[in-house]
């Protein structure tokens, strides 16, 4: 599918084709979950796509990283 510019929105969509490097491959090659994925898409394509909603997601998803590593980090009351 090709949007008027003559880009293949789905598979090298604009908003992630601003560097050297598609968010994609880096996440790939980091073994990232998907929540430190989306942490890195949205956060990459903030600024070509959807501005401060795109950060709000963001946020959205490290906050559930934290909550994640906190709760592991939390002794457990049973023993």
């Amino acid at each position: 599918m090709r949007n008027s510019k003559n880009h293949d929105i789905i598979n090298k969509p604009s908003h992630y084709n601003q560097g050297s490097i598609e968010p994609i491959d880096f996440i790939k090659s980091q073994n990232m979950s998907y929540i430190e994925g989306n942490i890195i898409k949205y956060t990459t394509r903030y600024k070509f796509k959807n501005g401060i909603e795109d950060l709000k997601k963001a946020k959205w998803y490290l906050e559930k990283l934290i909550e994640e590593h906190e709760n592991r980090l939390r002794p457990s009351i049973y023993y």
